[in-house]
């Protein structure tokens, strides 16, 4: 009898699969001091699920200003797309997490990244103090 071998993609390897749920979670909820903790321990920043979210975006769409943060000094791309095309700058517009989009501004976020674009849901949702942030002048348009 041969023993079981390992799987050769990591994610077919069940606690692979285990620890990045817990991590995606982490920065979903804003645990930044355990997600720091397994990021500086070797967990990728720019770790992505199944829809192409990284840690950085579900940390932006949820809220998490100091979450956020610790993933951009620790080189998360600010500008990486899901595979809906949506960047973490627009989401947090969306969801009107001004602090995350200072944090993420602050740190050369693109606001005309992805579709539709920060600049764009700044437009649609008449949030002309992002649309100043982004250097656009004048009322949002219709």
């Amino acid at each position: 009898m041969s023993e079981a071998q390992p799987p050769t993609d990591p994610a077919d390897d069940p606690e692979v699969v285990e620890l990045a749920t817990r991590v995606f979670d982490m920065a979903r909820r804003g645990d930044t001091a355990a997600l720091t903790a397994y990021l500086d321990a070797g967990v990728p920043v720019n770790l992505t699920n199944d829809k192409g979210d990284t840690l950085l975006m579900l940390a932006a769409y949820h809220g998490h200003a100091a979450a956020v943060a610790a993933l951009c000094e620790r080189g998360a791309d600010v500008d990486r797309l899901n595979d809906r095309g949506q960047s973490p700058l627009a989401g947090a517009v969306f969801k009107g997490e001004d602090a995350v989009v200072d944090v993420l501004v602050d740190h050369g976020a693109d606001p005309r990244a992805g579709t539709p674009s920060a600049l764009e849901a700044a437009r649609m949702f008449n949030k002309e103090h992002h649309l100043r942030r982004f250097g656009e002048q004048g009322p949002a348009a219709p």
